[in-house]
């Protein structure tokens, strides 16, 4: 079992390791979750991780007594191939996920975090330095608890990547993570999650 969380940010090693059990436990109990994890392992040797909004909503799906798949509208995959970086690469990958992930019910979006930097300008209109590592992505994501990414080897180990920790999304709580967005993308997106999961709470972007 892998645990990662930065090491400035690291919680009490019994209640990190609490949380990180709790975690996985919601992921094994849940059947969505579970079958994208074992089909994922099909991906071949890049890195990967299963990222952001589909685990979180799980886990609160869970803490708020909702169906365990309420508000998932898509499942995000990052990898990452620094050798290739052309769209044509990604695309191969992304038609080799439409058959690794055939037949799930809800749209499966796979994306070289290594190749992010091309096209993000254009459709962000923000400068993004190249992205060293999936890690180095998800250090970028817009809160604390969607910067979070995870898998689950063939053998059966867990890899969860929280360089936040966990303490914010089981406490129903949405902070930003100012490493790259605006005030006005967090408040979109803290408005939209606060109208299917009203429980949460929103810390302001000043505070």
């Amino acid at each position: 079992m892998s645990w990662l969380l930065s090491p400035w940010l690291r919680l009490p090693m019994d209640e990190g390791d609490i949380l990180h059990n709790r975690l996985t436990e919601l992921f094994s109990r849940s059947m969505l979750l579970m079958d994208i994890f074992k089909r994922a392992q099909g991906l071949g040797l890049f890195p990967y991780y299963i990222g952001a909004g589909c685990l979180v909503q799980t886990v609160w799906n869970e803490l708020t007594g909702r169906e365990p798949d309420y508000g998932i509208s898509d499942i995000d995959i990052i990898y990452y191939d620094g050798h290739d970086l052309s769209y044509a690469a990604e695309d191969r990958m992304i038609a080799n996920g439409r058959e690794l992930f055939a037949g799930i019910s809800i749209p499966v979006d796979l994306k070289n975090q290594a190749r992010v930097h091309l096209w993000y300008r254009d459709k962000f209109g923000v400068e993004l330095a190249p992205y060293a590592s999936l890690e180095d992505a998800i250090n970028s994501w817009p809160t604390t608890v969607t910067s979070m990414g995870a898998r689950l080897s063939s053998e059966g180990e867990w890899q969860v990547y929280a360089p936040f920790g966990l303490h914010d999304l089981f406490h129903l709580i949405l902070k930003p993570n100012k490493a790259l967005i605006s005030e006005d993308v967090y408040l979109n997106k803290t408005r939209k999650w606060k109208s299917k999961w009203p429980e949460l709470t929103v810390v302001p972007w000043g505070q």
